[in-house]
């Protein structure tokens, strides 16, 4: 697949301040200026991050208002029923409450609830609801979704039951009648960090529970390893406060994390230090196949437990039911491919639209992401669900998917999600018009520019440039996430020595030249790209840089990305 190379750049004159503060490479300055780090005392910040300066916890609106209704609970013996999403991060953060709240209140008057992905759907859920008036409960603090739960959270008032929503998500206009909200992307909240995930908000409200109770910082934390798992997980920016409660959490992992974690870790077959990258691809999706495939309170139950043993077995639990996802979404990738390669109309369409009334809905996102790596456009995936067709959608950078399956809302049942990912339903016999109206929309909006994948470099650097000393800044960079990538180079002119070969069919293995500079690196899924090299002809290369382990020797290599002819790359 063809790709857009977009070269960033950076202030000349706050490039050159930066050298002279810090007296580091100039092009690891570039990538600092063009991430906001332009002075030394930024610079401090992002390097050495503390949790000293995480902001207080009462700066967000109605902070004091959760505190004093949690008070009252405590005073009047109240039952709390902890209720989150069935992801990561809804699951992380009912973890972190549940487990604060059983050390400063009575664990018999405390439970956690989770809502089945398929019986009750996204967030609260009225059976949910109904099963804390069934069962006495007074107070509900909802984790990670409630901030558009209007209706239902004024059916729990009927009921005498009050609401504490902490949530990160964007509201309406109109939020529901809770006694205390916490989400730091109200307009009229002050909190300096709007980016917070959910289980970050509910950090926030356990740090004002401890400060009111005088409780040590270790007794919170100690959670630091789970927030960690869902800021990777949510795909949250990793700037502000979320790099300096990644940064801790990571630590946490690597040193003495949960036993949870310890148990998803041994079964991740992990044996180095973990990246956030790690925790991403290894942890988070075993994590989120518990409520894909099955029950999502097991995600809970392995966080909480505090014997190794039978966390392990809680994880196996999980571990396996990713390596049902991960046969499901391989086989259903497929399925769906041959789809496309046999019907005349989506092979040339600038969306993919598919469905299958067998294949499993726990799957269909990560599907329609699959088939974006073959077919970059918006596609649509969509499998039976009880009597209505039901499916996820994802979307290409910069197309505002959310808006074009609004303009197909005549032949929906419903529909969620925003910019780039959302949720639908509709009747089975609707789904060929449904095809051809998001076609319409799309072919007639998108930018074609955009159904091609663009590669965004942050600077360009020499072979002479790649020393240790350098890869040890770049390392000093993580924790790597949105807002804070790890930076990929463009090197210009390099030659082939000769021994580049492919590896097992799909991969190079590059030896590369540049100068009288050689080095090696690895591209993955990259062995249509081998002709270029057998040109003999001067190439420009964008790659990462990482480490390779042999023979118990470490030396640095290029994690190769893309490449072309230094005669056919047009500078962006």
């Amino acid at each position: 697949m063809t790709k857009r190379w977009k070269r960033l750049e950076a202030a000349d004159e706050k490039v050159k301040q930066l050298h002279e503060v810090l007296k580091i490479n100039t092009a690891l300055c570039s990538i600092l200026v063009q991430r906001g780090i332009d002075d030394f005392d930024k610079s401090k910040t992002y390097f050495r991050p503390q949790l000293n300066t995480l902001h207080d916890p009462y700066l967000m609106k109605d902070m004091d208002k959760a505190v004093k209704r949690v008070e009252q609970a405590f005073h009047q013996k109240e039952k709390i029923l902890v209720f989150g999403d069935y992801d990561v991060d809804g699951t992380t953060s009912v973890a972190c409450m549940y487990q604060f709240l059983c050390k400063i209140y009575e664990p018999a008057l405390l439970e956690f609830y989770i809502p089945h992905r398929y019986r009750e759907g996204y967030g609260i859920s009225k059976m949910g609801i109904d099963y804390a008036a069934e069962n006495n409960f007074t107070l509900i603090i909802s984790l990670d979704c409630g901030i558009k739960s209007v209706d239902l959270v004024a059916y729990a008032a009927i009921l005498g039951i009050d609401f504490i929503v902490c949530d990160h998500h964007l509201p309406d206009i109109v939020v529901p009648a809770a006694v205390a909200i916490l989400n730091p992307k109200q307009q009229d909240c002050n909190y300096p960090f709007k980016d917070l995930c959910g289980c970050g908000v509910g950090f926030k409200l356990i740090t004002a529970l401890a400060q009111q109770y005088g409780i040590d910082d270790e007794e919170y934390f100690c959670y630091l390893d789970l927030v960690a798992t869902a800021i990777a997980a949510d795909i949250v920016p990793i700037t502000g406060e979320n790099r300096t409660l990644a940064y801790y959490g990571l630590e946490r992992i690597n040193s003495h994390p949960s036993p949870g974690i310890k148990a998803l870790i041994e079964l991740g077959g992990i044996q180095k230090k973990l990246s956030i990258n790690n925790v991403v691809f290894v942890i988070a999706p075993r994590v989120n196949a518990a409520g894909r495939m099955d029950d999502a309170k097991k995600a809970v139950q392995l966080f909480i437990e505090r014997d190794y043993n039978r966390a392990l077995e809680i994880a196996t639990l999980l571990h396996n039911d990713n390596s049902d996802r991960k046969e499901a979404d391989s086989t259903i990738t497929e399925e769906a491919l041959i789809e496309i390669k046999s019907n005349q109309f989506l092979q040339h369409s600038k969306s993919t639209v598919v469905y299958k009334e067998h294949w499993h809905k726990g799957v269909v996102g990560i599907v329609a992401s699959r088939l974006i790596e073959s077919y970059y456009r918006p596609t649509v995936v969509l499998t039976k669900s009880g009597d209505v067709a039901a499916g996820s959608a994802r979307s290409v950078v910069g197309f505002n998917l959310y808006e074009a399956i609004h303009a197909c809302r005549e032949y929906l049942l419903g529909y969620g999600g925003h910019f780039a990912a959302a949720g639908l339903s509709l009747l089975p016999e609707n789904v060929d018009a449904f095809r051809l109206k998001f076609e319409e929309v799309v072919n007639s909006t998108i930018d074609p520019q955009l159904l091609i994948p663009e590669i965004v470099i942050d600077t360009a650097i020499s072979f002479a440039d790649i020393k240790p000393t350098f890869y040890n800044i770049i390392q000093q960079m993580e924790p790597f996430g949105p807002d804070n990538m790890r930076p990929v180079f463009i090197a210009t002119n390099v030659s082939e020595t000769g021994y580049s070969k492919i590896a097992k069919e799909q991969h190079i293995r590059f030896v590369l030249k540049q100068g009288n500079i050689t080095l090696t690196g690895i591209g993955f899924n990259m062995a249509e790209k081998f002709n270029l090299l057998q040109t003999k002809k001067q190439l420009d290369i964008v790659f990462t840089i990482d480490e390779n382990e042999w023979n118990g020797e470490t030396t640095l290599q290029l994690k190769m990305i893309d490449l072309k002819l230094t005669e056919d790359n047009v500078p962006v």
